[in-house]
């Protein structure tokens, strides 16, 4: 069997965010030696360089909604990028950019599995659900909307990429690591049926049993996305995003849950976002997050 190619997809551009600076995100990874760092693991890693889109015009938001004409560009790119890599049989890792971006990666791999007959599972590492609306959205940002528009909820632009809406049902996420969560946002999680696996549920069972949830029922015809916001981390293990929650997984329990997510043997694409060379330290958060990416990819501390 040959080996199995990964292909860096870099989309630098903080077009949903609230704080400028996550467009640094891919050459931040990149500096950390996350392809070099893959190799050794004895994958074929590919970079592909950077997607390219609108620049950032930095304007309040119009109709519930802060640059979607600029959004939806980025995210017809990015579905277009990762379909083209699944399509040639590569594991496609995005690198961003913030999390306004799994609207092109999800749907691209949803696009994916539904040509190949396959299940999806998409497991949401964050500290927010993203699922906000314009109706109950703070501040129009649309990386807080992206499973929103995933299932069918949000504008036109953005549910109807990939040709297919909704490009998801709300079963197919299960969301890890929640803990700030807007009120009207709430009541949508609850009405839309979201597997939620919050900080109070990983801190009553453990990360062990949260993860055996979250991944149960995967089988070998089942398409595995991960999408990793580096939000997602405890702040004082991960300075470097824009929107820090306190209260996160440490760095053993994000190690666990990578190395259980490693384990089933089904990862098929990951993005990697929100990660702001900004708010870093020496890039120490991409390293991090790096780290944890090898050990997604089946490094573990000890032999087994």
């Amino acid at each position: 069997m040959s080996k199995q190619t990964i292909a860096l997809v870099g989309a630098p551009t903080d077009i949903g965010a609230g704080h400028r600076g996550a467009s640094m995100g891919p050459e931040a990874l990149r500096v950390a030696m996350i392809g070099e760092r893959l190799r050794r693991r004895g994958f074929d890693v590919t970079d592909r360089g950077n997607l390219h889109g609108p620049l950032n015009p930095w304007q309040p938001p119009t109709d519930g909604y802060r640059h979607l004409p600029e959004v939806a560009a980025w995210n017809q790119a990015v579905h277009e990028g990762i379909y083209g890599e699944l399509s040639q049989g590569r594991l496609p890792i995005m690198l961003g950019g913030d999390h306004c971006l799994a609207i092109g990666s999800v749907s691209a791999v949803a696009r994916h599995c539904r040509e190949q007959g396959r299940k999806l599972r998409v497991l949401w590492l964050d500290a927010h659900t993203d699922f906000n609306t314009a109706l109950g959205t703070p501040t129009g940002n649309i990386h807080g909307m992206p499973v929103a528009c995933l299932c069918g909820n949000g504008p036109a632009e953005l549910t109807g990429i990939g040709g297919h809406v909704p490009a998801v049902e709300p079963k197919v996420f299960r969301q890890i690591g929640i803990r700030s969560v807007d009120d009207p946002e709430k009541k949508l999680v609850r009405e839309a049926g979201m597997d939620v696996f919050d900080m109070r549920h990983i801190d009553e069972v453990g990360m062990k049993r949260t993860m055996e949830e979250a991944l149960a029922g995967i089988d070998a015809d089942t398409h595995l996305h991960v999408s990793f916001d580096v939000d997602f981390l405890d702040p004082s293990i991960a300075p470097g995003v824009g929107t820090t929650v306190r209260g996160g997984p440490n760095y053993r329990e994000a190690q666990l849950c990578m190395e259980m997510i490693a384990d089933t043997g089904r990862l098929g694409s990951l993005d990697i976002v929100e990660l702001n060379p900004a708010y870093d330290k020496r890039n120490a958060t991409a390293k991090l997050a790096v780290d944890l990416v090898e050990s997604l990819f089946g490094k573990s501390t000890l032999i087994r």
